[in-house]
């Protein structure tokens, strides 16, 4: 059906089934990632022989997402959603081959070419939240973007748990076992990339804009145009995309508010998570437990994956919820819950930190005010700039994200080392503290300007 003749009810039914599918792909795509948080630290000391390199698997994934953000959004905002999310998640599926090869040869610089191709399919996984809120009304966007998060939950949780069944596979395949996972994520990457491919369509960005030109064509009384493209300009003229984003961010003050949002609950949350575990190895063997060699012991393992999953938990499981939130209460107003959240989470986990329980209460407040910033922020961005500027803009933002979530990771080992845990978690509230006054700001003027108005 034509964009001009289409009902409502009928891009009711699009929004409906484009929603459903991105969730579906969510859960088989993230089963991936899973499985390479778990083990890839593992592989990454085998194969290169050296502790020193355990964290590059989760450096390189975090990194490659961060790099990877911007392109794809220049894929979609040229092409549509649907092949900026193939082209994702295909990476993503070659990442999981690189790795089973890295397995089965031994070579390191293959497992970290993979790790940069998943890292892609987790971009690709962020920007699936902006697809679902193209065509959604305004009074629904949250709860669209929320429901496509949530579905991350599954692939998160489901990724860890197929190590086991996956040795089987790989034992049955005649590979290593420890390949069998990443053959298991792979499978499940080319269902969401056959999903993605021969479900999505229409494509929802596509037809979102084509929906908006004919009715701006039926306003002015002009045919409707063909597909407007932001990029239709002549080469050479076009400003980047990195630049363009840039200026239409800081054209529009919901926008500054709505990034700074997701950057900084970002930061805060990997700065404070990805220290959590080294603490909780202190705190329950002692602050020299964790000498070079030293293996944690098993009471040790269970009471950081038990902490790790709640947090994991209040990331997506609750997202629903914030989507609620952030249609009923407003966009503006959910940020501030969340900052609030992580506020109130460093203040339990920092002047907890001698209880365990004190800190895994604090983790699942952060994960909740990770949760209730990231789905407010970014549904406040989806309607805070123009529909040509709308795409490079979501790339721009999941680009700073990810970079602030690998400068966060970098640097909270340090400011762990300088200040304790206390000191780390303080840092993480005077940076939640400073976009809560913004937002607090943010929402006077604009009931200054309603007022006036």
């Amino acid at each position: 059906m034509a964009p001009e003749i289409m009902t409502e009810e009928g891009v009711h039914r699009v929004q409906r089934r484009t929603v459903v599918l991105l969730a579906a792909a969510q859960v088989f795509g993230g089963i991936g990632t899973g499985a390479t948080v778990s083990i890839g630290s593992i592989l990454a000391v085998e194969l290169s022989g050296s502790s020193a390199w355990a964290g590059a698997v989760a450096t390189v994934m975090t990194l490659g997402a961060a790099l990877a953000a911007l392109p794809l959004a220049a894929v979609a905002e040229r092409r549509g959603r649907r092949i900026g999310q193939v082209t994702g998640l295909s990476a993503a599926l070659a990442g999981t081959v690189l790795m089973v090869l890295s397995v089965v040869t031994g070579v390191f610089v293959l497992l970290v070419l993979g790790a940069a191709g998943i890292g892609v399919g987790t971009a690709a996984s962020l920007q699936a939240r902006f697809a679902a809120v193209d065509l959604a009304d305004q009074e629904h966007r949250g709860r669209a973007l929320s429901i496509v998060v949530w579905a991350v939950t599954v692939g998160a949780v489901a990724g860890p748990n197929l190590i086991q069944p996956g040795t089987v596979v790989g034992s049955a395949l005649g590979l290593p076992p420890v390949a069998g996972p990443f053959v298991i994520s792979g499978a499940g990457l080319l269902v969401a990339v056959l999903l993605v491919l021969a479900g999505l369509r229409p494509d929802p960005l596509l037809l979102a804009r084509e929906l908006a030109a004919s009715a701006e064509a039926r306003l002015s009384g002009t045919p409707p145009p063909g597909l407007p493209h932001p990029t239709s300009q002549a080469a050479g003229r076009t400003p980047g995309a990195l630049v363009r984003g840039m200026r239409a961010i800081r054209s529009s003050r919901s926008a500054l508010l709505a990034v700074a949002a997701v950057v900084a609950a970002h930061a805060v949350m990997v700065g404070v998570m990805s220290m959590t575990p080294l603490h909780l190895q202190h705190l329950v063997e002692g602050p020299g437990a964790s000498h070079a060699g030293h293996i944690a012991s098993g009471d040790v393992l269970v009471i950081i994956g038990f902490t790790i999953s709640l947090h994991i938990a209040g990331m997506f499981a609750l997202s629903p919820l914030m989507g609620w939130l952030t249609d009923k209460a407003g966009r503006t107003e959910t940020i501030m819950i969340g900052c609030a959240l992580l506020i109130t989470a460093v203040l339990v986990a920092g002047f907890g930190e001698g209880s365990t329980a004190a800190v895994a209460v604090g983790l699942v407040l952060l994960g909740m005010g990770w949760s209730a910033a990231t789905v407010s922020g970014s549904t406040l961005l989806a309607e805070s700039v123009g529909q040509e500027s709308r795409v490079v803009v979501q790339g721009v933002s999941d680009m700073l994200m990810g970079a602030a979530g690998a400068v966060g990771g970098a640097i909270s080992g340090l400011v762990l080392s300088w200040t304790g845990y206390l000191g780390l978690n303080m840092l993480g509230g005077v940076v939640g503290a400073s976009v809560l006054a913004a937002a607090f700001l943010a929402r006077v003027a604009g009931r200054r300007q309603s007022a006036a108005a």
